[in-house]
């Protein structure tokens, strides 16, 4: 600041070097934030899609933080979510910071050390869904820890700040690449080694389909190649945290393919021959079956004037979306609408005479999935969720053990009692032969991992380079890496307990 003001003092007027004091201060103090958030890294002129979810969300904050605001009542939603242990300390002083000056902060968290920060502490349970939706706990911290009920090989990469890096990653295993935020690990695998696989399996990567006019500039990979003994792999599978569907139509029963299995049945029934009923008249989206009011929505649209438009469960129907004579046809006496509105876990026990729907009802049950709606829409449904349907879906094919899995942060919103439901299914995978490649910040995750990948040391500049390559029980002894020293505490902390 004074350098500035010395550059520009006799050029400028007092009054105008005051103003311009003034906004230097001001930019700053704002940088600092950023800077204190672990963002320090960041060029002014990065795109936004090239930002991480944890980045962006971190970006929010800041301008939160210097708002000056005072008496808001902030709500967030798992705001450490994609955050290295190391990352989660400038979270919290930011969050203290908002707290400071006389503002309040509801937060809907699973990181322990969030929650060990916490003032006070209210969880919900004891399990899922139906299971769930109980205050098991309301108080401080201390109270809570007596609760009973609570269950609490790619070669010369450059892109980013990846800087002519190779890696091997060992087939038929698991393989966790790390990092703190903004160390390229998602760069690395997420966007390179995702493009260099689809073009040799000849897989076409997905389009975005929401882009900013002024962020169309995506980041491009300079170089890359990768090697190795491909033959092995016949398939690769990108399970992100894109959402299944973008419309009310979309939902967990027709992503699974577990509807149409449903509607089979509902043809067979004594009624629905009679009546020459196909298994098509049982889909909401066909005319001769679904209701003529909503069209098979559940829902009209309500049109206000002076004011947006709203929806209310259709008239005719009352939301449940087809038509009278659909209805009329049971299957175990239940109709087509009921069927759609039991949960998985009342799925399984509805259909248990069924192999073909049990397959997909108890693939969705072994990711923790229990508690959703057979018929639930894809608009309903976190990004976790929707990860976690499209991992359910994977799990109930027949596997040949030529496939390598690509997940980035599957444990985003996951409670540590998830999170252990999760890693049976990735390790169910792996022991049929699969390639599984994570990019995951959980220590819980690190800890079973075969193989595991750290890139750093830091963010931006002072990462981009690979840390350590090897076991998890070797990471803990890496002076350089910063995940190893949290890597350490985890397993030290799992050993006391």
């Amino acid at each position: 600041t004074e350098e500035l003001q010395k550059e520009i003092v006799g050029k400028t007027s007092q009054e105008k070097l005051a103003v311009i004091d003034t906004i230097v201060t001001d930019l700053l103090a704002r940088l600092n934030t950023i800077i204190d958030l672990g963002l320090g890294y960041l060029s002014t002129e990065r795109s936004t899609p090239s930002l991480s979810p944890g980045e962006l969300q971190r970006l929010r904050l800041a301008t939160q933080v210097r708002s000056n605001l005072f008496g808001v009542v902030y709500v967030m939603d798992e705001p450490s979510a994609g955050l290295h242990p190391a990352d989660t300390a400038a979270l919290l002083r930011a969050l203290d910071k908002l707290k400071e000056s006389g503002n309040s902060l509801f937060i809907v968290e699973h990181e322990p050390d969030i929650i060990n920060h916490a003032d006070w502490v209210i969880d919900v349970g004891p399990g899922a869904g139906f299971e769930g939706g109980e205050i098991v706990f309301s108080g401080t911290r201390n109270g809570l820890l007596k609760a009973d009920n609570s269950i609490t090989g790619i070669n010369n990469v450059r892109r980013n700040n990846l800087q002519d890096v190779s890696i091997s990653i060992p087939l038929s295993v698991i393989t966790c690449v790390t990092g703190v935020s903004g160390s390229g690990k998602s760069s690395l695998v997420s966007q390179v080694l995702v493009e260099l696989l689809s073009k040799v399996f000849g897989q076409q990567p997905e389009k975005v389909e929401e882009t900013d006019v002024l962020q169309e500039v995506q980041p491009e990979t300079i170089s890359g190649s990768i090697s190795g003994d491909l033959a092995a792999l016949k398939r690769m599978v990108l399970v992100d945290q894109k959402p299944i569907g973008r419309t009310p139509r979309s939902n967990l029963a027709t992503y699974t393919g577990l509807f149409d299995e449903v509607r089979k049945l509902f043809a067979a029934t004594p009624l629905a021959k009679k009546r020459k009923y196909n298994a098509g008249r049982f889909s909401f989206n066909i005319a001769a079956g679904n209701c003529s009011t909503c069209s098979g929505e559940g829902f009209v649209m309500v049109e206000l004037l002076f004011l947006p438009s709203v929806y209310a469960p259709c008239p005719t129907c009352n939301g449940q979306r087809y038509n009278k004579q659909t209805l009329e046809v049971l299957y175990k006496e239940k109709n087509i609408a009921e069927v759609l509105a039991l949960t998985v876990d009342e799925a399984a026990t509805f259909f248990e005479e069924d192999d073909k729907v049990l397959r997909a009802v108890h693939a969705l049950q072994h990711v923790g999935l229990g508690y959703l709606r057979l018929g639930q829409p894809a608009t309903e449904l976190s990004g976790g969720e929707a990860q976690r349907i499209k991992l359910a879906t994977e799990l109930q094919r027949n596997s040949n053990g030529q496939t390598i899995y690509i997940l980035d942060e599957p444990t985003t919103g996951l409670h540590p009692h998830d999170v252990h439901k999760l890693l049976q299914q990735l390790h169910l995978l792996a022991d049929k032969g699969n390639t599984v490649v994570l990019v995951e910040h959980d220590m819980d995750v690190l800890a079973t991992a075969d193989h595991v990948i750290d890139i750093g040391p830091g963010a931006g500049n002072k990462g981009g380079r690979i840390v350590f390559t090897g076991a998890p029980a070797q990471l803990v002894k890496a002076k350089e890496s910063i995940t190893g020293k949290y890597l350490a505490k985890h397993m030290d902390g799992g050993r006391r307990g």
